[in-house]
């Protein structure tokens, strides 16, 4: 059954409702060509015109479904073609109407579940139009069978059937209207609701002062990582990095200004990583810098860069102007290595790189 759900409404995904809606259309008026022909069999109409009507009716919807189907009907504003088909069924209603004689009161309801169908689809403005016009098509075949047999047609009998059509037509029209609102109101939400699954999703993976992936994420990203290295054999580095002297700036100048460092710094930095690599705020003014698919001395020559960037900052602080420089520890990860293993290394080297004095790198052993 999947190979012939696929061959009829194909692999698109945004195809598939389309080709549902007007499968389900299909469906509504062969049901309808049954029913005439039933009153054929019962001789209550004639079987060739019916015949003729019944080809028309199917082949046309058919139409429809293949126009869709192959894609024709995307170069319109409503791909679904859904106005079309209504105006289509509703004319076929009508000829059917005038085909049926005794069994004409057959008509309303076929043509009523083609307009809902319509409902879900179109717009109020548009279920307006198409209700003016059943109103008006109906009238017009209602008077010309009442004028041309008025024993099979008599008046007061259409004009009753005339103004159950003008009841009908614009209760339904009220009803798109309503439904159309509902739709707009789903919309709204979920709109709403995927803008605040984004804001929780950042607030739960971003650091909030600097905008850099927060501690939690960076353990999930680097085990991602170990994973993916593992599976191709190629490896990564870690480089845990600390802000020199980060603690006077607090107490001299006090905590705005040390925020305010953090997130130059961290801006800087991320400007100077590549696309590939994951800056994150570790803790405090501790850094993590993940950098894929590379080997020390390539992630050294990148490190060594970034410091250098980082060292040509100047964070005002009123009329002055302030300047800091980072420390780094690189470690490159060794296969069978935990991801622990390998963060611990490149601290350890951060701790010896510090003790070297400010701006200064050291690679792990």
């Amino acid at each position: 059954m999947g190979w012939l759900q696929t061959w009829l409404f194909g692999a698109d995904p945004a195809q598939r409702p389309r080709l549902a809606q007007a499968a389900l259309a299909l469906a509504v008026l062969v049901a309808a060509v049954a029913g005439m022909n039933y009153f054929v069999w019962a001789g209550l109409a004639a079987a060739g015109p019916v015949h003729r009507w019944s080809a028309v009716t199917v082949v046309v919807m058919v139409g429809f479904f293949g126009l869709i189907r192959s894609g024709w009907s995307r170069r319109f504003r409503d791909p679904t073609l859904t106005v079309a088909q209504m105006v289509f069924a509703l004319a076929s209603g009508a000829v059917a109407y005038a085909l049926l004689g005794a069994g004409r009161g057959a008509v309303f309801p076929a043509m009523m579940g083609v307009l809902m169908l319509g409902m879900f689809v179109a717009s109020p403005r548009q279920m307006r139009w198409v209700s003016v016009y059943a109103v008006a098509l109906f009238g017009a075949t209602m008077a010309w069978m009442a004028w041309r047999n008025p024993q099979q047609y008599p008046v007061a009998v259409e004009f009753g059937h005339f103004l159950l059509v003008a009841i009908m037509m614009p209760a339904v029209s009220l009803l798109a209207g309503r439904l159309s609102r509902m739709r707009h109101r789903a919309r709204l939400q979920r709109a709403e609701l995927a803008q605040a699954l984004s804001r929780l999703r950042e607030h739960i993976t971003r650091d909030e002062l600097t905008g850099l992936i927060n501690r939690r994420h960076m353990v999930v990203l680097m085990d991602q990582e170990l994973q993916r290295c593992v599976r191709s054999g190629q490896t990564f580095c870690l480089a845990a990095l600390d802000i020199d002297r980060f603690k006077p700036v607090n107490e001299e100048h006090g905590y705005a200004v040390g925020d305010a460092v953090l997130r130059a710094v961290a801006h800087e930095a991320q400007r100077q990583v590549r696309l590939c690599d994951v800056l994150a705020r570790w803790g405090g003014d501790d850094l993590v810098l993940m950098m894929g698919d590379s080997r020390a001395p390539l992630a050294r020559g990148g490190l060594e860069r970034l410091l250098q960037r980082v060292a040509a900052l100047r964070i005002l602080n009123g009329s002055a102007a302030l300047g800091v420089t980072l420390s780094a520890g690189l470690a490159e990860h060794r296969a069978g290595e935990s991801v622990d293993q390998t963060l611990e290394r490149a601290t350890q080297a951060l701790r010896e790189a510090k003790t070297q004095g400010p701006g200064h790198v050291v690679v792990a052993a």
